[in-house]
């Protein structure tokens, strides 16, 4: 008698009489994308095989036929080999027919004690913990980028705004470093992911566990799963953790934007804080002068993209009741778009953060104008006894009276300062230097020199035991 593969109709075709309309055929069928799950699948299945076997609810043998075909599937897909362009549904599907049509009805075993449900869970885990150390080690990339480039311009001096407003010099370093401390809040968000994505849901079977004496916490040892599920209930119905590592990429997108944002504005030549290095800007197709910061741009235009998908995700899951619904199929999509934007993201610009000409003289000169030391003239009466309250209001009329006159701080005499308030003396002169600002501010997070070594000391201390 010829073996007839029931794995070539669909995986619940005993209950059907009619055949699916082509139209739902094409509309539920995943494979399309969850083709990228192949290698996780096939992996979880080795290590499901093996505790089949050594459990004794399948024959050792057949167990060990049908880990040494997956181990054959497995290299295929590594090296590309095997066609994933078939009319299955799913990549479970796809996988589960490949290997009953090499091992006839021992290959049909393999499903014995799991369902999709639980199938799926385990392979979309095991990928979200792929994607976990991979974005890791590109947020750490661009972190010790930054740390290069604030290590090389510890010293240089540029405008600090609020409300995009000149407002008080700081350090270049320290602005630099500021990102680097977001970038860190990142990579701890996903740490903080990767333990709770770090559960092996297998053994849930489709919501009620399983009749088999399993042994979940051998197939966890052997995928590298630090615990097992502990309700079968929420295992195969949980995507928190999707959800979790997308929120994850849409908090590292947000902040690339936002330093996007300041290049963006920084290389426009009216400011030019910054020029971009030729392989990481564009030009026009009818202006030959433009030299545009399309990397930039672009990067603050795909975290709203980024954002999007965890919008999908949110929205898909927020009404589904207990357990697996078919809805969840839609996870996946967002999921590795989210995933694969972010880390190129990171990547392109990692590069163009460390090809960046500094234009620190640009810098320095935009950062003593505009009144930006009126903040250390109003600390200057405060320490001389006079209510900051007061002294604000004593140096905003100065400056009122400066802008009337068309004037700045550095060309007032003592003499003029003193017409303002008695308390000003002579030393209020050596107050109108952008250096003698940015040191004054020598407190734990601020940005003189000497605090800014230390953060800098810090954040290198912090990259190499997470490094090592």
């Amino acid at each position: 008698m010829n073996f007839i593969n029931p794995c070539t109709m669909p995986l619940w075709d005993g209950r059907f009489e009619g055949e699916m309309d082509e139209r739902v055929r094409q509309f539920s069928a995943s494979l399309p994308f969850d083709q990228r799950l192949a290698r996780y699948d096939v992996q979880g299945s080795i290590a499901h095989a093996q505790m089949l076997g050594k459990c004794g609810i399948i024959p050792a043998e057949e167990a060990e036929q049908i880990v040494t075909r997956l181990q054959a599937l497995l290299a295929a897909i590594e090296l590309g080999t095997l066609s994933l362009d078939t009319d299955d549904e799913d990549i479970h599907s796809l996988i589960e027919r490949v290997l009953t049509e090499s091992l006839g009805p021992v290959g049909g075993k393999l499903h014995t004690a799991r369902s999709r449900n639980d199938q799926v869970a385990l392979d979309v885990r095991m990928f979200a913990k792929d994607a976990i150390r991979d974005l890791q080690q590109r947020v750490r990339a661009l972190q010790q980028t930054l740390l290069q480039r604030a290590e090389e311009h510890l010293d240089a001096v540029m405008p600090g705004f609020t409300h995009t407003q000149p407002a008080q010099p700081v350090l270049l370093s320290h602005h630099l470093l500021a990102y680097f401390w977001m970038l860190q809040r990142d990579a701890e968000r996903l740490q903080d992911c990767f333990e709770r994505t770090d559960v092996m849901p297998l053994g849930s079977a489709a919501l009620a566990g399983t009749s088999f004496p399993l042994d979940r916490e051998f197939v966890a040892a052997q995928l590298g799963f630090s615990r097992v599920s502990e309700n079968s209930l929420d295992a195969v119905s949980d995507r928190d953790f999707v959800m979790e590592l997308v929120f994850c990429c849409t908090t590292i997108m947000l902040h690339l934007s936002r330093l996007c944002e300041e290049l963006v504005w920084w290389s426009n030549p009216a400011l030019g804080f910054v020029e971009f290095d030729d392989r990481y800007a564009t030009g026009s197709s009818i202006m030959p002068q433009k030299k545009n910061p399309d990397v930039a741009e672009l990067v603050r235009g795909k975290s709203g993209r980024v954002a999007g998908d965890l919008t999908a995700l949110v929205t898909m899951m927020k009404g589904l009741p207990l357990t697996y619904n078919r809805d969840m199929q839609e996870d996946k999509e967002p999921l590795f778009d989210a995933v694969d934007t972010t880390a190129m993201s990171l990547s392109v610009l990692n590069g163009a953060v460390a090809t960046l000409t500094f234009n620190v003289e640009r810098m320095r000169a935009a950062a003593a104008a505009r009144f930006s030391l009126a903040t250390d003239l109003a600390d200057y009466l405060t320490k001389k006894g006079l209510p900051f309250r007061e002294a604000h209001r004593v140096v905003g009329r100065l400056v009122r009276d400066c802008l009337a006159r068309h004037r700045t701080l550095e060309e007032m005499s003592v003499e003029d300062f003193q017409q303002f308030h008695p308390l000003f003396a002579a030393d209020v002169v050596a107050l109108l230097s952008v250096d003698v600002s940015v040191a004054a501010r020598n407190v734990v997070g601020g940005t003189a020199p000497e605090s800014v070594r230390q953060q800098l000391e810090k954040a290198k201390r912090l990259v190499e035991a997470t490094s090592s």
